[in-house]
């Protein structure tokens, strides 16, 4: 299978590019590389033509770039709460609008099957726990309004076109990948244990949050383009366990017990409102899989990356914001200085 991955050169993506390669697919990688190529060196090292990357924004897809292609893959988009309130604007034309339409672009090139990252935020603060795929939904931020969006415009066009889509709801993601972002509770809390000896948990740390190891869900991609249309098709599926389901302060006191002597504060205000346990019996009688990685193994992987040098938690490619906030900074002091497109070189 010829799979296009959008976004395959993020978090998600750099994992997911070298599964589907060592699985057998033929990958092409469709990424505006804000964080560079350097994820995926190895994976185009190793398996050469069978993997091409393909600069480009989403918001102007090249024409051609679905020739052969079987399969649409999702993972584009600005990807987290802060990012995305930097300019509303910027994210729904990214998220949803380029979402939607590239997807239509991919159904007129004759793509057979359509797979969405969308993420369990678009339950926002659940009624209940074990909430359901048939659960409503209830979104507290614009990312996760754009999931929403996106995840209807989606199914509709399948819908009209006769295309299975899937939407894989993501729990929050953590663990090493190619790209690993340390702005993730789990990372980033067990960064802070690691660096600062130090967690603060807002708002009490009685909100539920569900988990998921990025390999798991690089895994439960493969299942779904591999497994049969009938079977993936029209679903929406979340992706987690439910063992993976924890408070963050109970998070916060698993990172102590790995990193002895941290302390925890507690601070009594929260702006982040979600607060969700969910439910993932669904996947288990779709795909015949449950996502295996746990919580304490994800700590236990990140630790390591740390304490062996291997994650850098001053580089600022490992925080979304703070990289977007860089990028804007040179663009700006880019259209200040330059001349006819130069900045020191001449014509």
């Amino acid at each position: 299978m010829h799979v296009l991955v959008a976004g395959g050169a993020g978090y998600l993506g750099s994992t997911l590019v070298p599964h589907l390669l060592a699985s057998g697919h033929q990958v092409t990688v469709l990424d505006r590389f804000f964080f560079g190529e350097e994820p995926l060196a190895a994976a185009r090292a190793r398996h050469g033509a069978r993997l091409r990357l393909l600069r480009a924004d989403l918001r102007d897809v090249p024409s051609g770039a679905f020739e052969g292609v079987d399969a649409l893959v999702d993972l584009a988009g600005i990807s987290n709460d802060p990012a995305c309130e930097l300019d509303p604007g910027l994210t729904r034309a990214i998220n949803l609008e380029a979402c939607l339409a590239t997807a239509r672009a991919a159904a007129e090139a004759g793509v057979q099957r359509i797979a969405f990252a969308s993420s369990c935020s678009v339950y926002g603060h659940g009624e209940s726990t074990s909430l359901t795929e048939e659960s409503g939904l209830a979104p507290v931020s614009l990312y996760a309004h754009c999931k929403a969006d996106a995840e209807r415009g989606l199914f509709a066009l399948g819908a009209e076109r006769g295309l299975p889509v899937t939407a894989l709801r993501l729990a929050t993601v953590f663990g090493l990948s190619g790209r690993t972002r340390l702005d993730v509770a789990i990372n980033v809390m067990t960064k802070n244990a690691w660096v600062d000896r130090k967690i603060t948990v807002e708002g009490g740390g009685r909100q539920w949050r569900p988990f998921v190891h990025v390999r798991d869900v690089a895994e439960a991609f493969r299942r779904v383009l591999e497994a049969p249309a009938a079977v993936a098709g029209g679903q929406v599926l979340n992706v987690g366990s439910d063992a993976n389901n924890t408070r963050i302060v109970n998070l916060a006191y698993r990172i102590r017990d790995q990193v002895p002597g941290t302390e925890i504060v507690m601070a009594g205000t929260d702006p982040d409102r979600r607060d969700y346990n969910v439910g993932f019996a669904k996947i288990g009688r779709t795909l015949g899989w449950t996502p295996p990685t746990s919580i304490d193994e994800g700590i236990a992987e990140v630790l390591a990356g740390l304490r062996e040098g291997r994650l850098d938690p001053a580089d600022r490619r490992c925080y979304t914001l703070k990289h977007y906030l860089f990028l804007a900074e040179v663009e700006r002091a880019y259209a200040e200085v330059a001349l006819d497109g130069r900045i020191l070189a001449r014509p």
